[in-house]
């Protein structure tokens, strides 16, 4: 918007704005600094709100059920913290996100639809005091259509010529280098690979009827992160400390392939557009860490699922529009081990006589039943986290 605000100066009144606003390194900078700026000015107030409407997180009481105990200072603390986080990120990127370019209005929409569905079922919950919420059939429906559209713009050049036109949006220039020089390769070419981290070149390029297999896994990058984020907000701090990190990576790959010169010498893809991936994983890595503020330990407000299933989402779709799936899965590595857990622990419990591989699932809780101080195993994890990031961040220079 304040692009758009900029260009209108420009051509009604013939007022010269600052070249330094139109900078897509100053307009990161500046979303992170906007959302974190917001979280933290309206964090009290908004708390404040919630217990006044009495949004507190329920837990379960059931008579010898530890975590039940391990959790009972937790009773009633508001939750639905998360919308704190959509307001700043949604403010910033709409402040100052490039609006003509189709990967500013896809993320703006995931965090969009998710958060109204993590809503949805956060109000469920609150309203009957249960953990039941929307059925998990319905929340999967919901998080795989969205990712189908996500991926039908990347695949289906009619679906995103149709978008460019009816909205006036710009179409994505995509390049890779050679030894030759430089050359354009289509959108559907470019999201037909796949990219592991310390590899240049691509690790396989879908074509044909394998193109299935590709939406598949693109399908459950989308909706795994958006459930693994949400699975890992179990403790206090600990959901929001790793998305910083993990945003932050995301952002950093982002603004370099955005720079055609720095891209080349890297050995990365040329994606225009891509800084607008950048801002907009920076403003949702600056409204996380404001969060945190109120969200460490002893946690004033939790982020509920209006905030955990649409900051995954983000992750998820950010990832598969840099074409750096892998890349995610290895910076955001707790949040894979964090939703296997609960998937090794379900099927165990199915198949081998309700047997556990765990003492409680997700992993979490696993450390908490062993007898790790809550904020031990929070700290923990982000160290790992971080390493995990660091080793991320390094793997540019290897490739």
């Amino acid at each position: 918007m304040i692009l758009l605000f900029i260009e209108f100066l420009k051509n009604h009144f013939g007022v010269h704005s600052p070249a330094v606003f139109s900078y897509s390194s100053t307009r990161t900078i500046l979303a992170a600094a906007t959302a974190l700026t917001l979280t933290l000015s309206f964090g009290n107030f908004f708390i404040q709100k919630l217990y006044e409407l009495k949004i507190g997180q329920p837990i379960r009481e059931f008579k010898g059920f530890l975590l039940a105990e391990l959790h009972r200072n937790k009773k009633n603390t508001p939750t639905m913290g998360g919308a704190l986080i959509l307001f700043s990120v949604l403010v910033a990127g709409l402040l100052w996100l490039d609006l003509s370019s189709p990967y500013s209005w896809i993320l703006i929409f995931t965090m969009i639809v998710l958060g109204v569905l993590g809503g949805w079922d956060d109000y469920l919950k609150l309203r009957y005091k249960s953990h039941a919420g929307l059925s998990p059939k319905k929340k999967l429906l919901v998080q795989f259509i969205w990712a189908l559209i996500v991926i039908a713009y990347l695949q289906i050049p009619q679906v995103n010529e149709t978008v460019q036109y009816l909205f006036g949006l710009k179409v994505p220039v995509i390049k890779e280098f050679a030894k030759s020089g430089s050359h354009a390769i289509s959108l559907f070419d470019y999201s037909s690979r796949l990219y592991f981290p310390f590899f240049k070149e691509p690790i396989v390029i879908f074509s044909g009827i394998s193109l299935i297999v590709l939406w598949l896994f693109l399908s459950i990058v989308v909706v795994g992160a958006s459930n693994a984020v949400n699975l890992t907000d179990g403790l206090d701090g600990l959901a929001s400390g790793l998305v910083v990190g993990s945003a932050f990576v995301l952002c950093i790959f982002a603004f370099l392939s955005n720079h055609i010169d720095v891209a080349e010498y890297l050995n990365l893809l040329y994606v225009d557009g891509a800084k607008e991936c950048a801002i907009f994983l920076a403003a949702t890595g600056g409204a996380c860490l404001g969060f945190l503020w109120f969200n460490s330990h002893p946690a004033e407000v939790f982020m509920g699922d209006i905030g955990s299933l649409s900051i995954g989402a983000v992750l998820g779709v950010s990832s598969i529009l840099l074409k750096r799936e892998f890349l995610f899965g290895l910076v955001g590595a707790i949040f894979v081990m964090e939703a296997l857990s609960v998937v090794l622990q379900v099927a165990c419990f199915k198949l081998f006589d309700k047997r556990r591989v765990f003492l409680c699932a997700p992993l979490h809780h696993h450390f908490e039943y062993l007898g790790w101080p809550e904020s031990k195993v929070v700290i923990r994890f982000w160290i790992i986290g971080f390493l995990l990031s660091l080793i991320g961040i390094a793997s540019i220079k290897f490739q």
